[in-house]
């Protein structure tokens, strides 16, 4: 059995993520006791792999199911770290709230709450593609059908299956199923991969994103924030976001609002939508 152990800063928590995780119909995740566990095929690698997790202290443990290489240990480690945000330095994070009571309150309601991403934006864009004018509750079934059918542990098919997705697929219309074969295609050939996402400017990323059937501005800010992982991006297209702004701040002006947020716009955002969903 691999392990490995994540340094994480004094602000974060596991129990927090798990319970974020659990309420987000777009991951399959289990929790128990502030531990969490999932499977998911690695970013660029696309093995199928599961992991447990728990916290000690400023450190996160992982165990990884199952026989892997030195590797794809590796790689594994490097996924769950950037599924938990924690490579990203978020010791600041808090003093975010200094000047702002709105995002006080909201430390303070979610003590240690920041995104847990998809486990891959390829996974992120399946999910944008699946939940296309449909509730979420039905794209969650419909994705974890993929998974269970098609996938391995139950985890969402790698890119590889996806591409040989047949039509009449359950909650699948025509073409949603061709947008994710070509999905996966793209998957394939690295155009989905973190890295190659993070190499690029958030704008340049964004007009790339849009290139992929099925993909349009939303759903790759969707992408970018959610499943690449940008700490400080502030969404355009997110009609929950400039509620949460008008409810909280009494205003429509978003970006005028999440200046001050920087460099966590994004994390922020997660908070008042947090908040406003409750």
């Amino acid at each position: 059995m691999h392990e490995f152990t994540i340094t994480v800063d004094q602000q974060f928590r596991l129990d927090a993520s798990a319970s974020f995780a659990m309420g987000f119909p777009g991951t399959t995740i289990d929790e128990s006791g502030g531990s969490m566990a999932f499977a998911w095929a690695v970013d660029g690698e696309w093995t199928t792999v599961g992991v447990h997790l728990r916290q000690i202290g400023r450190t996160v443990h992982g165990e990884i199911v199952g026989s892997v290489s030195g590797d794809l240990a590796d790689l594994v480690r490097r996924d769950v770290e950037r599924i938990l945000c924690a490579d990203v330095d978020g010791s600041g994070f808090a003093g975010t709230a200094s000047n702002d009571p709105v995002v006080a309150s909201m430390h303070a309601r979610f003590p240690g709450l920041r995104p847990v991403l998809f486990y891959t934006p390829y996974e992120a864009a399946a999910w944008c593609i699946i939940g296309h004018r449909i509730r979420m509750s039905q794209a969650a079934g419909i994705k974890q059908r993929l998974g269970d059918k098609l996938g391995v542990l139950g985890a969402f098919p790698a890119p590889a299956r996806l591409e040989q997705l047949e039509s009449g697929f359950k909650g699948l219309t025509d073409p949603k199923t061709e947008q994710l074969r070509q999905l996966g295609s793209a998957a394939s050939s690295g155009l989905l991969s973190r890295d190659h996402l993070r190499a690029q400017s958030y704008d340049d990323a964004i007009a790339e994103l849009q290139e992929l059937a099925g993909i349009g501005p939303f759903s790759a800010e969707l992408i970018m924030i959610r499943g690449v992982g940008v700490p400080d991006a502030l969404p355009r297209h997110e009609k929950r976001m400039t509620a949460a702004i008008r409810q909280f701040y009494d205003t429509d002006d978003v970006a005028g609002v999440a200046e001050q947020w920087r460099p966590y716009r994004s994390w922020v955002g997660l908070l008042l939508r947090a908040a406003a969903s409750e």
